[in-house]
């Protein structure tokens, strides 16, 4: 069993996603090969997908509208269906079935670092033949997430970005507006909070949701490019900045700006806190706008939720308008899939039917995810009708430069630590800030050491 193997099956342990050592992936078969078989003998292919839960239900209406055309495509195809919660899938079930040398033939795949360490060990089928085959090579944002020694090896479904979603309603009958400064938003919490409402909405039982915010603060008071630093050495968790930034999160937390008992709420109870007026604020990623529309749990809010970046921290380090924007969420395929021209020839469909202008545009009205493929202006335009889209996308180009989420950037064992740890202890007022920096600088310290 290679090192990398092994770092996954420790990874199932620890929460993480360990290194694994180099190695070549998987080229499908070319063009000129791969053609499809003229048997029309039934088989069947799985797919592994995350859209799960009431609040997805547009997302997964968009993929079984595809896997129908695939299917109708290649003669003898049938595809089942594997829905999964996406922290279940990314940190469990995925992981388990890489070590194991089985991962589905389709399915939801994470870009850095996971992808690049499934590449590593072989587990991935090269798509950069199907692209050029295909044409859309130079048709997406970005493929850097999925991309390793020059080849690519998954496809992001769309792009991100995060910030603070506000009720309108509050603000107009408080007589409010999004801040412009640091001072005036702390002020915005007090007021908030002094007025017998909530003011953030809070459920850190899973660290990621709280260290989206933790992750602008430190990004806002040591700068956008801090957390690439981390990994090089170039920067410390301990950095006064970075401590500060610690700091004014537990403070917040100790001022009551959160709802209490976070540490027990799950990820859904986040959104019921905001959707039932409890809280007045929701820092969140803009897939949540998709809510916000009819038939979803966020209904009765249509045309009452706003979006606004984090305000510039006076003294903060580097651009002050940056937010965090990724593609880092997609699709990839098991390399066996290269063994099997029928199989094959499914992906090559599958990849024509999601990655395409069509689908793009339905993800992005429907859903509120943004697009991961460069699509015309004037097309943007044309169908982004909804209100709170057109704030988003305002904030997003606004925003003079951006920043990947920091588990895209250190090793899963710092990760793990802070998330798994740090960020609930910090919450919980079980460390201090200074010393859960310390912790962190510790596993960061051995992760470096480990792949010098």
């Amino acid at each position: 069993m290679s090192k990398g193997i092994k770092g996954l099956l420790t990874g199932l342990l620890l929460a993480g996603l360990l290194t694994g050592c180099s190695g070549a992936g998987t080229e499908p078969k070319g063009p000129e090969s791969s053609g499809a078989t003229d048997s029309n003998e039934p088989f069947e292919m799985t797919i592994r997908h995350t859209q799960v839960g009431a609040d997805k239900q547009r997302r997964l209406a968009i993929l079984e509208d595809v896997v129908k055309q695939v299917e109708a495509d290649v003669p003898g195809l049938t595809f089942t269906l594997d829905g999964v919660d996406s922290d279940v899938n990314r940190k469990e079930k995925l992981r388990g079935e890489m070590a194991a040398g089985n991962p589905p033939d389709i399915f939801d795949l994470f870009g850095s670092p996971d992808s690049k360490v499934y590449a590593q060990e072989s587990m991935l089928l090269d798509l950069t033949p199907i692209l050029e085959e295909l044409g859309i090579r130079d048709s997406f944002t970005s493929l850097e997430p999925f991309t390793y020694e020059g080849k690519v090896y998954g496809l992001p479904l769309g792009g991100s970005g995060e910030g603070f979603f506000y009720n309108k309603a509050y603000f107009e009958e408080k007589g409010l507006k999004p801040p412009q400064t640091f001072a005036e938003f702390e002020q915005l919490l007090a007021d908030i909070k002094a007025d017998g409402k909530v003011p953030m909405a809070g459920a850190s039982k899973a660290g990621w949701v709280p260290l989206m915010l933790t992750n602008h603060l430190w990004s806002r008071y040591a700068g956008p490019d801090v957390t690439a630093k981390f990994a090089t050495g170039e920067a410390k968790w301990t950095d006064p900045k970075v401590v500060e930034a610690f700091a004014k999160h537990q403070e917040w937390v100790n001022k009551g700006y959160f709802k209490q008992g976070e540490l027990g709420f799950e990820y859904a109870e986040y959104t019921t806190q905001f959707t039932s007026g409890e809280a007045i604020l929701m820092y969140d990623g803009t897939w949540k706008s998709s809510v916000f529309k009819e038939g979803q749990s966020g209904e009765g809010m249509i045309g009452k939720v706003g979006f606004f970046n984090m305000p510039p921290v006076e003294g903060g380090t580097g651009d002050q308008t940056a937010l965090m924007r990724d593609v880092n969420n997609g699709y990839g395929f098991s390399a066996s899939v290269a063994e099997d021209p029928r199989k094959l020839e499914a992906v090559k469909s599958f990849i024509k039917h999601m990655f395409n202008e069509e689908t793009q545009l339905r993800g992005l009205v429907e859903d509120g995810v943004l697009p991961s493929m460069k699509l015309d202006e004037a097309v943007l335009k044309e169908n982004i009708t909804d209100g709170l889209m057109k704030e988003i996308v305002a904030v997003l180009n606004t925003a003079q430069s951006s920043f990947p989420a920091f588990d895209s950037l250190v090793q899963a064992d710092v990760t793990t630590e802070i998330s798994n740890i740090q960020i609930q202890k910090l919450i919980g007022g079980q460390t201090t800030p200074e010393q859960a920096a310390e912790q962190i600088q510790k596993v960061q310290d051995e992760a470096n050491a480990a792949v010098q």
